[in-house]
């Protein structure tokens, strides 16, 4: 994007009317908002740490990588958006004057997908990894290592820092949003960028379906084993303390996103999108990143909670 009218582009008037308002937000909320959802994944973080060290079951430990790259992924999307956001109250910069190349709009707006998109896959590939686990243990057993799962983790940072980087070779584009201390893909009928929101709309809704659908036959199988005549053979309460923060982990992604993701694939298909609207599917979205470290914390506590009235006993 060298020329002057893509260099304006992101700023152009080409999906969302955008208005200048930095009056329609106050830094108390985002400031208080990113606080929370920063310390709260620094503290998962360090639950997970020493979690990882102290567990001494090979499925646990893969599963706590995965844990890992989320909790990872999510304090660096608070900590890279609220930067931007916080900044925009604290100086009311208007980034039209700013940044007329549009590198700090289009930063922003890659960071917006990426950090989306990386949740939604690493819940779908945990999905995956559980159902092989409890489907096909000896399968899994063979072939998986924790190197081999650290892969899988970037090899979903890779995809989806592939798909927020396409906006800048021409595949849809970024644009800014009201009231000004966002950038976001572009809505609109242009070929591109129609094309781009459904591909983040679809990346996403099937990485819910596939969690959905493969964390339901999971659950179907280990009830079947624990209930059926192999329950004496080994011990399953990990195997069920992992199957429940997963289904947390995807009711919380499912409830955060899903009206984000169809709100962008249905005027992707009859464009009519509205400020508001985007903007308060966008807050939704982003109480997953608050949200999900709380489920490792209180699994934690609670655990701590059963070794203590162990002890007592």
């Amino acid at each position: 994007m060298t020329d002057s009218n893509n260099t304006r582009s992101c700023y152009a008037n080409t999906s969302t009317p955008y208005y200048y308002a930095p009056e329609m937000g106050t830094i108390y909320f985002s400031a208080t908002f990113s606080a929370l959802g920063l310390t709260s994944n620094l503290v998962a973080f360090i639950v997970l740490i020493k979690s990882f060290k102290q567990t001494q079951n090979r499925s646990q430990s893969f599963f706590l990588i995965f844990l890992g790259g989320l909790v990872v992924t999510d304090f660096m999307g608070l900590l890279v958006t609220g930067s931007f956001v916080i900044s925009f109250y604290i100086t009311r910069v208007d980034w039209r004057q700013s940044d007329t190349t549009c590198h700090f709009c289009n930063f922003m707006g890659m960071s917006m997908v990426f950090y989306g998109l990386c949740p939604l896959l690493l819940g779908a590939t945990m999905a995956i990894e559980r159902f092989i686990g409890i489907n096909h243990p000896f399968a899994r057993s063979s072939r998986m290592s924790k190197s081999r799962t650290t892969s899988m983790v970037l090899m979903v940072w890779f995809i989806a820092g592939s798909i927020s980087f396409l906006p800048l070779t021409g595949f849809g584009s970024y644009h800014i949003q009201t009231p000004g201390s966002w950038c976001f893909i572009n809505i609109s009928s242009k070929r591109s960028d129609w094309a781009f929101s459904l591909l983040f709309s679809f990346v996403g809704l099937i990485s819910i379906t596939a969690s959905f659908l493969l964390n339901t036959v999971s659950v179907v199988t280990l009830i079947k084993v624990c209930c059926g005549a192999e329950r004496r053979q080994r011990r399953r309460d990990h195997e069920v303390e992992m199957m429940v923060q997963l289904i947390l982990i995807m009711t919380i992604a499912t409830v955060c996103w899903c009206p984000l993701l169809i709100y962008i694939l249905m005027n992707a298909l009859t464009p009519s999108t509205s400020d508001e609207t985007l903007l308060f599917f966008i807050r939704m979205a982003t109480w997953n990143q608050i949200l999900d470290p709380w489920i490792y914390i209180l699994f934690k506590v609670s655990r701590l909670r059963r070794v203590t009235n162990c002890i007592k006993l």
